[in-house]
């Protein structure tokens, strides 16, 4: 991507971001690649960078754990490896050993399940196998501490067993040496000691003539001699001896394990890189979650529709002071090419446009923004700035000749394909004659097909963006009440620079006010008038958006409350019919155990009894009992107090019906059909017209006063 002026990307704070970014990265490949960081405008490598953050993103969100802990750097080690007779030393291989297990566990990690589910970061495996050999090579050879392990060589074997040996007789005759001097008294207080690699004794200096053996200096105060005794000079050239032969097969050990493994030299490099590479995307991830990034969705076209869109820096200043940061809504494509911002000072027109830029910018470095999942952003080939005072000292431009030389830049390099950002066009010349410049520079940049956002105050600029294909206004919404912006941007309208209004506010004397308003053109100032009175209107009427969403909102979550008192309500009836149905059922069953019971004694008395007229008498009363009244339950009592049946030939809606089974009354509402919906307490059912019977209430006289 191509910028201009070369401080555009210090002007919108990239270097601020990448140090963040930088921050996060373990590992030197990591920082390096950070620091490195290039904006590009291919949508496949884009794509794979902010789908490879994305993911990492949701792992570090979910289990907050992947199998990357290399964090060692090992460029010299990789680079020796790939030189023939190089030689690299145990803890140089216990580091290549780590590397391998890095790999081995981020191979592991990404099981079949996981590939499908993470595909833009197994992507990263798809050239690249892990190698199993690198560590049964090293294992063989060294121990978890890396030293070269006793079975390593046949040679080195018989070489250590004999150093043991020998070791252990030296020690045997050194402490029959000690012993003997030291009960002569000749031993000072340390005894015994080491000079290069040999095992001398420690004697006071006034008796080392009578002690024989080689001499091999003295303390620094000359008090104490170091001596090695006659008997041990043999055993002591016997173990340097051997120690040597150790040292020379462990060198020859370790050359033949470097050659070894010289064949993965390029396989171990790409493990290093592939931990590098996870280490950088992990940082990526981790910058994206503190600042509250998302992945928008790519588009390869020149169009930027941001949703809710924050300024990455400003968010986390924001987050730290405990201050609101405001968001940003914005749509720019082919129709729509220009936005023209206006508004107060200090109102939030530059962060704006920082914001968008800064944003811009991150997306085409490969990093996350801070905007809504559903925002659209596409990539440009070019972006161009200015911003700020650029006066020259140096090459004696005045403001508004750098403010020229740059939109000269702009207009000779700017195509379809070129975002630019311009803060107070037309600024620092004459208002009449730098606005009709601007609007030439405005329609220019429009009729290249460029995107991009322009800052002014200028009247004639707003007026132009209402009638020009392709340039639409903005502003930046103000509290004229509270004199304070509200750093809400706003699309279809110009703002007011709120000139007077500011000036009244801050006490400024009304009569120079007046004076002022006077020497402005009356039709400028009606204008601006006009948009002051609109801002405040708008306000007013995205207030009351709010407060009818508001509404609506408390509306939907009464009406989710009472379905679920409704709900309560018709579990209660229906739970309150089974227990009826119950309870009906048991007293059915009562009865038939009742009946069955005394039918047996029928039969028993049957066989018993001589009289057999009798127990048929018995039989009869039993089946065909007439004057037996009808067991009424509570419930049935009660209805029967309230209300009498009626004969009629149909039901209709507004008549009392009483319901067979289980003695409840309520109010016919509609008929269906062979159903009924009945009005039973606050809930209508559905119920059979065979199960209903019309009733009426029974009007109780009314008892007369004495």
């Amino acid at each position: 991507m191509r910028v201009y002026p070369d401080s555009a990307l210090q002007q919108l704070e990239l270097p601020k971001v990448i140090d963040l970014l930088t921050d996060f990265c373990r590992t030197a490949y990591g920082k390096q690649k950070s620091a490195s960081l290039r904006l590009h405008t291919l949508k496949a490598y884009v794509e794979k960078a902010l789908h490879q953050s994305h993911e990492m993103k949701l792992i570090l969100q979910s289990s907050g754990y992947f199998p990357n802990d290399f964090t060692h750097t090992i460029d010299r080690e990789l680079k020796l490896l790939s030189i023939p007779g190089a030689l690299l030393g145990g803890d140089q291989f216990l580091l290549l050993r780590k590397l391998a297990m890095n790999a081995e566990q981020i191979f592991r990690w990404f099981d079949q399940e996981r590939r499908a589910g993470f595909p833009y970061l197994s992507q990263e495996l798809d050239e690249i196998y892990y190698e199993k050999q690198i560590v049964i090579s090293i294992d063989e050879v060294l121990d978890e501490l890396g030293q070269v392990k006793d079975h390593a060589s046949d040679d080195l074997a018989r070489i250590r067993q004999q150093l043991y040996r020998r070791r252990q007789e030296l020690r045997r005759v050194f402490d029959k040496v000690i012993a003997k001097l030291s009960k002569a008294g000749y031993t000072a207080d340390i005894e015994e000691s080491f000079s290069t690699g040999r095992r001398v004794v420690a004697v006071f200096a006034e008796h080392k003539r009578q002690i024989k053996g080689i001499l091999h200096g003295e303390s620094d105060s000359r008090k104490t001699a170091f001596i090695e005794p006659e008997e041990t000079i043999e055993l002591n050239n016997e173990v340097f001896s051997l120690e040597q032969d150790e040292h020379r097969e462990v060198q020859k050990i370790l050359r033949q394990l470097t050659a070894t493994l010289s064949v993965y030299a390029s396989l171990l490099l790409q493990y290093y890189q592939l931990a590098g590479e996870f280490d950088f995307v992990a940082a990526k991830a981790k910058l994206a979650i503190q600042m509250n990034a998302n992945l928008p969705e790519l588009v390869d076209d020149v169009q930027i529709d941001l949703k809710k869109a924050y300024h990455p820096l400003l968010w986390l200043y924001n987050q730290q002071a405990g201050k609101t940061t405001h968001p940003v809504n914005i749509h720019l494509n082919h129709q729509q090419r220009i936005l023209v911002i206006s508004g107060p000072n200090a109102g939030g027109k530059t962060v704006t446009m920082k914001t968008i830029g800064l944003n811009q910018l991150m997306l085409q470095a490969g990093l996350l923004v801070p905007v809504h999942p559903s925002s659209r952003m596409g990539l440009f080939k070019q972006l161009f700035i200015h911003i700020g005072d650029t006066q020259s000292i140096e090459f004696d431009l005045s403001t508004y000749s750098s403010h020229l030389l740059h939109m000269k830049h702009f207009i000779e390099m700017s195509n379809g394909k070129t975002m630019f950002f311009i803060d107070e066009l037309g600024s620092g010349s004459d208002p009449h004659l730098g606005g009709a410049f601007a609007e030439v520079i405005m329609e220019e940049l429009a009729r290249k097909k460029s995107l991009g956002v322009v800052t002014t105050h200028y009247l004639n600029l707003k007026v132009m963006a209402n009638h020009t294909p392709g340039i639409v206004n903005g502003a930046m919404l103000f509290d004229e009440k509270t004199l304070s912006p509200l750093y809400q941007l706003t699309i279809g309208k110009p703002g007011s620079s709120y000139t007077f209004s500011i000036a009244e506010r801050i006490g400024m004397p009304k009569r120079l006010i007046d004076r002022a308003r006077n020497l402005v053109d009356q039709d400028h100032f009606k204008l601006d008038k006009l948009l002051n009175r609109t801002e405040q209107d708008l306000q007013k009427v995205v207030e009351e958006k709010k407060k009818l969403e508001n509404l609506v909102r408390e509306n939907e979550r009464l009406k989710k409350e009472m379905q679920v008192v409704m709900d309560k309500e018709r579990h209660r009836q229906q739970v309150e019919v089974l227990k009826q149905q119950n309870r009906i059922t048991e007293e059915r069953i009562t009865y038939l155990k009742d009946m069955e019971r005394k039918l047996r004694q029928v039969v028993i008395d049957w066989k018993k009894t001589d009289d057999k007229q009798a127990v048929i008498k018995h039989l009869k009363d039993l089946l065909f009992k007439k004057d037996t009244a009808p067991v009424v339950s509570k419930a049935e009592k009660k209805i029967q107090q309230q209300y009498q049946e009626i004969r009629t030939d149909e039901l209709k809606p507004g008549m009392l019906v009483k319901l067979k089974k289980n003695y409840q009354v309520g109010e016919v509402k509609e008929i269906r059909g062979k159903k009924a919906i009945v009005q039973i307490g606050q809930l209508p059912m559905q119920l059979s017209l065979s199960d209903l019977v019309a009733v009426e209430k029974i009007i109780q006289p009314q008892q007369k006063t004495v």
